[in-house]
């Protein structure tokens, strides 16, 4: 009997996989950085990424690894697009310099979801693991912190 719960539960829980998958591939993700000493914009689409490192560069495209792609949908399911705009900024160093101006934009079936904007670095706390694991990625693949 032990043995026919744990296997429901592991059907169970694979089948939420391809749920997950289905929405991250409805979905284009932009986060962009911007400061007078700093440029970073990244796309996401369809396991692809794209980065573009600093300004006037072109981007560089990558296939995301099915592991870093399963971590961003588990993540995204998490995200409220509804109240995306209305999630505060912990810190405002972005009003003197102190850091680049974020801000991440979510299109999910043709309906476009913007966060407001943020300190690189320092997102709102409700998309904060999200937006960690997006940046995460142009700092594997550019080595640029």
């Amino acid at each position: 009997m032990k043995f026919l719960s744990i296997l429901f539960l592991l059907v169970m829980a694979k089948g939420c996989d391809p749920k997950r998958n289905a929405e991250m591939k409805k979905t284009q993700i932009e986060y962009t950085a911007i400061s007078r000493g700093k440029y970073l914009n990244i796309n996401i689409k369809d396991e692809t990424l794209s980065i573009v490192p600093k300004r006037d560069a072109d981007a560089k495209v990558y296939e995301l690894k099915s592991a870093d792609w399963k971590a961003l949908a588990d993540l995204y399911v998490k995200v409220d697009l509804e109240k995306l705009s209305s999630y505060k900024a912990p810190t405002e160093k972005r009003f003197y310099d102190g850091a680049a101006i974020a801000s991440l934009r979510i299109v999910y079936e043709g309906k476009t979801y913007e966060s407001v904007s943020f300190d690189h670095g320092n997102p709102p706390v409700e998309i904060a693991d999200f937006v960690n694991k997006i940046v995460s990625f142009s700092k594997d693949l550019t080595h640029d912190n």
